[in-house]
């Protein structure tokens, strides 16, 4: 004769996951109430909308300093050359000059990157408020 036993409700070693899901749960809203948030502040690029055609004013006053960046990573500074690491103390003689002027900061699209940040860097912990431009060839 032949023993056969059969067991009913299948086999006893599962293992109940509640527990670990809930703790999965658990740290996740910890994770998520002590995460800090930084708030970083970025550049921005957005540029004026072009003056209508149709009003009839006169020109502005050449008030402004312009700094130019071209594509070899060269900065002009109202017409002049000038290497990039002095173009803020450049501007700061030129405001001496004008001391109303606006900094307007005119960028070839192609110019360096880490060029437009270090100028404005500069240009904001010098407390000067510049316009960015960004000038695109049409080559």
């Amino acid at each position: 004769m032949r023993r056969s036993r059969r067991t009913q409700g299948g086999d006893d070693g599962e293992v109940d996951m509640t527990p670990m899901l809930d703790i999965v749960f658990i740290m996740l809203i910890f994770f998520i109430v002590t995460a800090t948030f930084l708030d970083e502040t970025g550049i921005d690029l957005t540029q004026p909308p072009p003056p209508p055609d149709n009003l009839n004013t006169p020109p502005p006053q050449n008030s402004a300093i312009t700094v130019y960046v071209d594509p070899r990573d060269s900065c002009v500074v109202d017409g002049r050359p000038t290497g990039c690491d002095r173009v803020i103390l450049a501007v700061e003689r030129l405001l001496a000059e004008k001391p109303n002027a606006a900094v307007i900061l005119r960028m070839d699209e192609k110019a360096p990157h880490k060029t437009l940040v270090m100028l404005k860097d500069g240009f904001d912990q010098g407390g000067l408020a510049t316009k960015i431009e960004i000038v695109r060839n049409n080559g």
